[in-house]
């Protein structure tokens, strides 16, 4: 049995007759009589049997209470006798009749059981079996019993009666029926109670009706009943669930006032009511406010407050709590809601592995996950388009007794969708209308993002109209999703097209819609309908954003539009919208392919002080910048800067640095950040592979350059034409023949293309270390791969076929000489 979760002990059972072991079996039934400490009263009425099992392989713990009630021997004499002589009358236990009653179908009638019952004639199991019924919750039962009731003679309505069928109204959020009750039991002459008004005041606050239980708890002082704790954490918490936190904070506020101190129930409320608001800091605050106090929180207070870290995108310290909750169990042990919000805040990062161990964590403490926590697991794997997981995931869901939702069908459909698995997305589309779970706005958003993924902009387009024929109007989401994706794609008109359709459709796009096309024409050059576009964005009063700014400044910088973009900047800093990495990155760049690097460093030095850390991207612009400008020392020093900051140079900034360094006649120190690289474990690109070359051509260092081929696959031969031009140069000058043939070969082997300029350089080098034979088998493998060669090539070799008096290769090269002169004329 796993003790990771606390059991509530049972009574103990009697001890067994002898001391033998317990029976194989894994399940234990418990059975024992209570007994009061006070001395056994005579009526029936108080018995009570508690009946309990424990089922250790499955962890589960249950208990019922029997409930005699008053028998055949307490009835009244007159009724006594009319039962006993007839067959038909049963002296069942309330208990009894309540599971006879649950029995039925909701459309048979109670009748029958309820007027064999012998008990019926004593008016005090009546409140019995209305409160057994209403504990089991079985709202239709309960009804036709109380209507029952009502129908006897015998019959006395109490307040206790109704209280509790007010209560089992509340609980299925039948608010109408609810105050109905409440009315009829004023006309029944029952006086409402402290209880009934706290059933009342429930009621409405399940379904949001704040004012409503406010104007209840206003008729409950006029009464003068005196309010309890109860009565104001059920207000409190009626106000909370509207989200009207701010009137829930009054409440508690006169709560204290009126003398009736807040619990841990009420703060618990209170933490709830800033979530429903969403009004997480606030939500912190008060918590600090807890622990000052030297209130100790309960597992339903720290997961309100795990879920408000994780909607601030505050996931360390969520996960610091949690780590402490895991590590404390004896003060607070962890549960199921608990560790679902430490997996959803994973994958929101996109940690699937580390959302993976948190849901094994939960099963290893014995915790049985929910629908919620297998949706979290199977959302991380669709993030990051893992659709082998999530598609195992979505099947364990069946295996674990959960009925999938819409959640569930959704993810999946988003994993194959990010995956480019169309047809495997259109698959889970349909498996949604044959289990008849009906597709929402995300669904379909995320059907169309696969689309869009895929590049099937039309199917997509197409999409919107069949989302508008189901009666799910297209969101902001929808059309901002597409645009992105048509941006893509570069398919202009089809942007029109999806701007055509949110127009026809009503939908006012917000502030990420109009980003998204902005975005969709500068990805396709469309500078000036970017801009038109944006003057739109403005006439509409939709306010931009920095996303918007970030788009215009970085896409005018690409299309080299520089004045737009330092007007944007001005603009950005007139609307006082925070600036974005990314902003100064563009600016920098901006600055930097116009020679202006005094700005682009005053603008580095302004980005630093106002607390925007560089990252990688921004230290390879500066060292960029400086290399335009051939100031190798100062790129050198902001290379030394950045790892000095403990930022991690990946590929792009080290070429940059290297070509930096070859500008400025620095060969040898390229070496030492090509050294640095093999350090690091960071990939060589093609760049930075180029520069090696290049500082061992200007080094005449052949041996690298030797090692560097060595190292160098067949799908790393897939570089530039230069490139491979230069290195072949280099091993030839240096008498490298060899090293440049198996270089040759590489390529070869690799299926890239060779071009007439490559064949130029290598047999240029051949011929120069006089191999000229091999110069005539390359010249048959231009021929073979459909390369002509030139007439000079076979005019160089042929007087060392003379020379060397081969008979046989100068016959044919003379015949190829003659006949590339016959073309010519």
């Amino acid at each position: 049995m796993s003790c990771g979760t606390s059991i509530t002990p049972l009574p103990p059972p009697p001890p067994p007759p002898d001391k033998s072991t317990p029976s194989q079996s894994s399940a234990v039934n418990l059975q024992a009589l209570s007994q009061a400490s006070k001395p056994e009263q005579k009526s029936s009425f108080s018995e009570k049997r508690l009946v309990g099992s424990v089922d250790y392989d499955k962890g589960e713990r249950r208990v019922s209470v029997e409930v005699s009630g008053v028998g055949l021997e307490k009835i009244p004499a007159r009724h006594r006798l009319r039962v006993q002589e007839s067959p038909w009358q049963k002296d069942w236990k309330v208990s009894e009749v309540v599971e006879r009653v649950l029995s039925l179908n909701r459309w048979e009638s109670v009748d029958g059981i309820l007027n064999c019952w012998a008990g019926r004639f004593a008016r005090k199991n009546f409140p019995l079996l209305i409160r057994e019924i209403s504990n089991r919750g079985s709202l239709e039962h309960a009804v036709q019993v109380f209507q029952w009731m009502k129908a006897q003679k015998n019959y006395c309505s109490t307040t206790e009666i109704y209280n509790m069928m007010i209560r089992l109204y509340a609980r299925h959020n039948q608010i109408d029926q609810a105050r109905g009750l409440f009315f009829e039991m004023q006309e029944w002459r029952c006086k409402p109670d402290v209880e009934t008004y706290n059933a009342l005041i429930n009621a409405h606050g399940r379904a949001g009706q704040w004012r409503w239980a406010t104007n209840i708890m206003e008729e409950m002082l006029q009464k003068a009943i005196p309010p309890t704790r109860n009565t104001y954490n059920n207000l409190i918490s009626a106000c909370g669930s509207s989200g009207n936190w701010e009137e829930a904070l009054k409440v508690c506020k006169k709560m204290t006032e009126n003398g009736v101190g807040p619990d841990l129930v009420t703060h618990n409320i209170i933490l709830s009511a800033f979530k429903r608001g969403n009004q997480f800091t606030k939500a912190l605050a008060y918590f600090e406010l807890m622990k000052e106090s030297n209130i100790s929180p309960d597992i339903f207070t720290f997961n309100i407050i795990i879920d408000c870290l994780v909607k601030l995108g505050q996931y360390e310290r969520a996960v610091k709590i949690f780590n402490s909750l895991v590590s404390n169990r004896s003060e607070c042990c962890p549960d199921v809601v608990t560790y679902t919000s430490i997996m959803h805040a994973y994958s929101v990062c996109g940690q699937v592995e580390n959302c993976k161990a948190v849901f094994e964590l939960m099963l290893a403490e014995g915790l049985k996950p929910n629908i919620v926590s297998f949706n979290a697991l199977l959302s991380a794997y669709s993030s990051r388009g893992m659709y082998d997981e999530a598609f195992a995931t979505f099947n364990s869901i069946e295996q674990s007794g959960f009925r999938h939702d819409v959640v569930t069908y959704t993810s999946l459909l988003n994993a194959y969708g990010k995956a480019g698995q169309v047809g495997k997305a259109l698959e889970v589309f349909g498996m949604m209308n044959r289990k008849s779970c009906r597709p929402n706005r995300v669904t379909y958003n995320a059907l169309i993002d696969a689309y869009g993924t895929a590049g099937m902009i039309t199917e997509a387009v197409k999409l919107l109209h069949k989302m508008e024929n189901d009666g799910i109007q297209p969101d902001n989401v929808s059309f901002s999703t597409l645009l992105a994706a048509c941006g893509r794609r570069g398919e202009i008109e089809k942007i029109n097209s999806v701007l055509s359709v949110a127009k026809s459709l009503g939908v006012n796009l917000n502030t990420v819609s109009y980003n998204s096309a902005i975005g969709a024409y500068l990805t396709t050059g469309e500078f000036k309908k970017a801009l038109n576009f944006y003057g739109m964005m403005k006439s509409k009063n939709v306010r931009p954003d920095s996303a918007t700014f970030n788009i215009l400044i970085s896409g005018s910088c690409k299309l080299e539009k520089f004045k737009e973009c330092f007007e944007n900047f001005e603009e950005m800093k007139e609307l006082k919208l925070p600036i974005s990495k990314e902003v100064y990155s563009s600016l920098i760049c901006a600055y930097s392919k116009q020679g202006l690097v005094a700005e682009a460093e005053t603008t580095f030095e302004k980005m630093k002080a106002s607390g925007c850390m560089p990252d990688a991207i921004m230290y390879t612009t500066m060292i960029h910048a400086y290399h335009t400008a051939d100031d190798w020392k100062k790129a050198w020093d902001t290379f030394n800067e950045m790892e000095a900051n403990n930022v991690q140079p990946d590929s792009i900034t080290c070429s940059a640095l290297m070509e930096a360094l070859n500008r400025g006649c620095q060969s040898s120190m390229v070496f030492q950040v090509a050294e640095m690289m093999k350090e690091k474990n960071i990939p060589l690109n093609a760049r930075a592979t180029f520069e090696i070359v290049s500082a061992c051509s200007l080094l005449r260092n052949w041996k690298v350059a030797s090692e560097l081929v060595e190292l160098l696959e067949p799908s790393e031969t897939l570089l530039s034409v230069g490139f491979l031009n230069h290195l072949l140069h280099f091993l030839g000058k240096s008498g490298r023949i060899e090293t440049m043939l198996k270089l040759f070969h590489k390529v070869v082997a690799s299926g890239s293309t060779i071009n007439f300029s490559t064949y130029s350089v290598l047999l240029k080098n051949l011929l120069a270390a006089g191999r000229w034979k091999k110069y005539m088998e390359i010249l048959q493998w231009m021929e073979d791969g459909g390369v002509k060669p030139s007439l000079q090539m076979y005019e160089n070799v042929l007087s060392y076929a003379l020379k060397d008096n081969c008979t046989t290769h100068a016959t044919l090269v003379k015949e190829k000489i003659a006949s590339l002169k016959a073309e010519a004329c």
